[in-house]
């Protein structure tokens, strides 16, 4: 679904080092999806893959991303943080949306059939294999932590992504990342800044401003950030049309996490802290 290739580096301005960002921070945060790893392949290839298991046929994969979208959209309202409040376990929160999905696109199961369906879907999104590290992620995230800065993962996730998805992937607490905040598990999900404060506390009561948060979204990942006080960029691997607005309103935008170093390194200061 995703590509990184043909991403070029941008160059970032040359400044003096003595105005280094990189030199003022304690802390980076890092989201997950879209910034450090990205979905192998399209939703449609494993909810075809569950059916045929189940000796289904391979339902419509467009109406089944879009059953999928509203349902999830619709369990996030009724139900946020994958059921944390309610204490409705992960498990159950995912098969009212999976089965959901299925209804809205328009395929009905029988018990046994949905529930063999669901178990395969459920396992492989468990797992590491919907999913792809982009090449620059390890390295950056070990070269932060090799400067001295704690490194926290801050992501709209449930407790598998940070006991499973993320280190059978190689994205490992102690080597790439020091603490998470997973909203399944703390119970508060971007763009809450109150999931940015949990953050802060984790590292050990980081001030905002010596913190840099990085991700994908300038709804849920930097407009939060900054708001709380934090400095913040975003990442555009995939060279979207929105990229384009977030830049003319002053907002850093870089293609991937090679060109994040270099922007730090050489102490890009002015426009991380534009806001």
């Amino acid at each position: 679904m995703y590509s990184n290739c043909g991403v070029h580096h941008q160059n970032p301005p040359s400044m003096s080092l003595s105005s280094s960002l990189l030199s003022k921070l304690r802390l980076v945060t890092v989201d997950v999806t879209g910034t450090l790893i990205a979905y192998r392949g399209q939703l449609g290839d494993y909810y075809c893959m569950a059916a045929k298991s189940a000796g289904m046929p391979c339902p419509d994969y467009t109406r089944v991303h879009q059953g999928f979208k509203l349902a999830y959209a619709d369990m996030s309202r009724r139900h946020p943080c994958f059921g944390h409040a309610a204490a409705m376990p992960t498990a159950e929160w995912w098969k009212v949306c999976v089965r959901d999905s299925f209804a809205r696109a328009g395929y009905e199961y029988d018990d046994d059939t949905f529930e063999r369906i669901f178990r395969r879907i459920y396992a492989t999104f468990g797992s590491s294999a919907p999913y792809t590290v982009f090449p620059d992620a390890h390295r950056f995230l070990r070269w932060l932590r090799r400067r001295g800065l704690a490194v926290g993962i801050v992501s709209n996730a449930e407790y598998r992504y940070r006991d499973v998805v993320l280190p059978a992937l190689g994205l490992n607490q102690g080597s790439e990342w020091d603490f998470g905040v997973f909203s399944g598990v703390a119970g508060v999900e971007k763009p809450d800044p109150r999931i940015y404060e949990a953050a802060l506390e984790a590292a050990g009561g980081v001030a905002p401003a010596e913190a840099l948060h990085i991700g994908d979204s300038l709804r849920t990942d930097y407009a939060p950030a900054r708001g709380l006080g934090m400095h913040a960029l975003l990442l555009d691997r995939f060279r979207t049309d929105e990229a384009e607005t977030w830049r003319r309103s002053g907002v850093p935008v870089l293609p991937d996490l090679v060109a994040a170093r270099e922007w730090l390194d050489a102490g890009d200061a002015e426009h991380v802290t534009a806001r």
